[in-house]
């Protein structure tokens, strides 16, 4: 298989020899700018903040992040389920996209059915010649006016097609599909695969099934989760002239903004006992016609103590961030009412960036610029939230704003 790796933003691209299907493919998965350039070659630029990995047939194009794949799988699925343990991806020991999710699931899917599959109550819907749960009276009237038998019926099955199962076995199915496995995983997720048999696969593009967590599926709830993110970001098809494809694109600005609020909630929760707002709805202007909304507030008796917004940017060098955040930061508090405001940046140790402060001239705000090591695990990752929010809930409440 030929690999083509890029950065993540890289300005620049390569440019490469492809036939125009596969760039046509490349072009349409939503991770690259595909531009022809002479003697028919294709520059691949990546789409600015996307990261992921697009396999036509023999071509496994990579956008590499800043941040490891298995921290941005962990982000992408806390955010939308903050019981998702970072346990299940800080151990992983592949990073390219592909065979980490493919290894993990496989992992959690052999532990999910370890004891066997779950099994519960599905509602069956059937025409038969002997009652069996209770007729459904519109349709034997609709379908079999006057007559007896059939009797169109409703019934509940104990079985295996229940939502949990169909999701699961979906997502194993799905990634085996993915071109260019390992055989001996590919092996492993159709094993798993047929270890589910009874459970219907969903159609591409079906919504996923509603599961609630119980302590009836609590060994399911690990798969489940990453299942739910592979039938979510993972996209199969197939190419001109009978190619597989499979994609997987992530945009990694909102990405790293949800995990940030739903990291953020869960860290206050367990320091203070106040609650925490995501797009926190406020006015700009005592006539209250600019309507603004900072990504995380968290109030404590019934008023505001603490405002966060999330940047998926970089400093330029070390302590050095783009004017218009501190200026949006300083605006917040204003109106807030606050002397401290938390801009959270995507950082590395490595690249020098750590929490600065900075007092906005002639006023008693502070703005504080709080980079997060996207490059560590995610237990790392949700530690270093953990000290933003105890930082947070330490200052003092308000400042007095002019009326």
């Amino acid at each position: 298989m030929r690999r083509i790796e890029l950065a993540e933003n890289d300005p620049t691209g390569r440019v490469v020899a492809l036939s125009s299907e596969v760039a046509t493919e490349l072009a349409g998965r939503g991770l690259l700018d595909v531009a022809p350039v002479p003697e028919d070659r294709w520059r691949l630029t990546p789409l600015p903040n996307k990261i992921g990995a697009v396999r036509v047939g023999q071509h496994d194009v990579v956008v590499q992040p800043k941040a490891r794949f298995a921290s941005i799988m962990f982000m992408l699925g806390y955010a939308r389920d903050p019981g998702l343990s970072p346990e299940e991806f800080s151990g992983a020991t592949e990073d390219d996209v592909w065979p980490l999710v493919g290894e993990t699931l496989a992992r959690l899917a052999s532990q999910a059915v370890l004891r066997g599959v779950l099994q519960g109550y599905v509602t069956e819907d059937a025409s038969l010649t002997v009652l069996r749960g209770r007729v459904r009276v519109a349709d034997q009237i609709a379908r079999r006016p006057g007559l007896p038998l059939p009797l169109e019926v409703r019934y509940d099955e104990y079985a295996v097609d229940i939502p949990e199962n169909r999701i699961l076995r979906t997502a194993l199915h799905r990634m085996a599909l993915v071109p260019g496995l390992q055989e001996g995983l590919r092996r492993r997720l159709i094993h798993l695969t047929g270890r589910l048999e009874g459970a219907s696969v969903l159609p591409a593009g079906a919504p996923i099934p509603g599961w609630r967590p119980s302590r009836l599926n609590a060994r399911y709830h690990s798969a489940l989760r990453l299942s739910e993110l592979v039938l979510r970001t993972i996209g199969l098809g197939t190419a001109e002239g009978g190619e597989p494809v499979a994609s997987f694109a992530v945009d990694m600005a909102t990405t790293f903004e949800d995990f940030v609020a739903a990291a953020l909630r869960e860290a206050l929760s367990r320091v203070s006992t106040g609650r925490t707002e995501c797009q926190y709805s406020v006015f700009l202007d005592t006539e209250k016609r600019v309507a603004v909304k900072p990504d995380v507030v968290h109030i404590a008796s019934n008023a505001p103590r603490s405002v966060f917004d999330a940047k998926y940017k970089l400093a330029s060098r070390a302590d050095v961030y783009p004017t218009p955040d501190l200026y949006q930061m300083h605006a917040y508090c204003t109106i807030l009412g606050l002397p401290r405001g938390y801009l959270v940046y995507a950082g590395s140790k490595a690249e020098g960036v750590r929490p600065s402060t900075h007092r906005i001239a002639r006023t008693q705000i502070d703005v504080v610029t709080w980079p997060l090591d996207v490059t560590t695990s995610p237990t790392a990752l949700l530690a270093q939230v953990g000290d933003l929010a105890a930082t947070a809930v330490e200052w003092p409440a308000a400042v007095t704003i002019p009326a």
